[in-house]
């Protein structure tokens, strides 16, 4: 080891911002290991149990030690220092540092990088789409690459390679291979984000958002509040003629944003939620945070949405699970029924009787009957005796026949 290797690696320091003392110690790392490797090569007296080099970090010069280690704890023992043979001064050497300090950079360059995206979650970065598979696309940031998953892409937007894409930052890795940068067009911290970038309200602070409620590809909403007097968040984030609004609309390949104003008054907060749709009236059960919203006959579609999106997005928006009826249904709810017809069974008046008069009746009913039983016979015995004296014969009725001229008649007719 000579000066000019300790003005190389200063110069690296430089350039490449990798510390001097960092190299340094790697150097005597692999020197130590290349000098038991180069003793067991060549079966120079024994291999020791450790070895300890020491560089100048003014001359570059070299010294090493023999160390003695506990065969249990590798504890250091003793140590003897030895001079260093000048066939390991040579080619071996020289290939073991160059080695190590090829190492160290890529090493020191990873973990640069790393430390750089590391404390960047949250943040968006411009890359260039390198690789788009079917699993995942690759993006070029620079120094390193970013991954976009397919479970991270919107699946409305093509990806072409060559094209410049903003993407949010969710994830840094740190692997073997280097930082693994896992970055989402879907995160709802992706439209926050941009807003920050268009709005210099957002960006200072005198605009906050509030909530954010995302369909990728389809249609957001954002709500705003005003952190001074003065300014409409509203107007703020929309822009002269919905300029900076458009710029995200843009980024974001088209999708719908609605930008709503943020207020404690929970009742209203749903009602700028459901915007464009106008509402007549809201009504907010803070324990089960539902929404009963009443809306105009010709409204209720617009609030609803396309396929229930306007109010999926209102409810993610607002945290409440909104429940929207026009006019006409709140009228038909909240008008009386009908009184109920009387059931068939119902009992009469007779029927609810107790039961001892009820037994009494049936008792005088059946006495009554057993009577017009008994009186029936007598009256036909009447009638009968009546029928017979009416048709007995009468004296000097000259009708009547006498039995015994009967007799006689029979007897002389008869043939003798």
């Amino acid at each position: 080891m000579n000066q000019e290797l300790i003005q190389a690696l200063r110069e690296l320091e430089r350039e490449k911002g990798i510390a001097f003392d960092t190299i340094l110690a790697g150097l005597e790392e692999a020197l130590a290991s290349a000098y038991k490797a180069w003793k067991r090569g060549f079966g120079i007296d024994e291999e020791p149990d450790g070895v300890r080099v020491k560089l100048d970090p003014e001359t570059g010069e070299m010294r090493l030690w023999v160390q003695e280690l506990d065969p249990d704890t590798e504890e250091v023992i003793s140590e003897k220092e030895e001079q260093v043979p000048d066939e390991f001064m040579g080619r071996i050497a020289a290939q073991t540092a160059k080695q190590v300090i090829y190492q160290k950079l890529r090493d020191a360059e990873r973990e640069m990088t790393y430390e750089e995206f590391a404390g960047r979650e949250g943040d968006i970065v411009t890359g260039i789409i390198q690789q788009d598979q079917r699993k995942y696309t690759l993006l070029d940031l620079g120094k390193v690459e970013a991954l976009l998953p397919q479970a991270e892409q919107v699946p409305s937007e093509p990806y072409r390679h060559g094209e410049r894409l903003k993407a949010y930052i969710v994830e840094v890795r740190k692997t073997t291979k280097g930082p693994q940068i896992v970055v989402s067009r879907t995160h709802p911290g992706l439209l926050r984000a941009l807003f920050e970038l268009e709005v210099p309200e957002v960006a200072e602070g005198i605009v906050e958002i509030k909530a954010v409620a995302r369909e990728p590809g389809h249609r957001s909403k954002i709500a705003v509040i005003s952190n001074e007097p003065g300014v409409d968040p509203v107007g703020a984030c929309v822009g002269t003629k919905g300029s900076r609004v458009r710029m995200v609309v843009n980024e974001l390949r088209g999708e719908k944003i609605d930008v709503v104003e943020w207020t404690d008054d929970l009742p209203k907060f749903v009602a700028n939620a459901l915007a464009p749709a106008k509402v007549n009236q809201v009504r907010v059960d803070p324990e089960t945070m539902t929404a009963q919203v009443i809306v105009p006959d010709y409204q209720l579609s617009l609030a609803i949405g396309k396929e229930g999106q306007n109010a999926r997005l209102a409810a993610k928006l607002t945290q409440c699970r909104v429940d929207i009826r026009s006019e006409t249904q709140a009228a038909e709810e909240s008008r009386p029924a009908p009184a109920a017809p009387k059931a068939a069974t119902e009992e009469t008046p007779a029927a609810k009787e107790p039961a001892p008069e009820k037994a009494a009746a049936a008792k005088d009913a059946q006495a009554e009957a057993v009577a017009v039983d008994a009186a029936a016979p007598e009256t036909s015995e009447e009638a009968e005796s009546e029928s017979a004296e009416a048709a007995a014969p009468q004296e000097g009725d000259p009708s009547v026949v006498a039995p015994e001229a009967d007799d006689a008649s029979q007897e002389e007719h008869a043939p003798a």
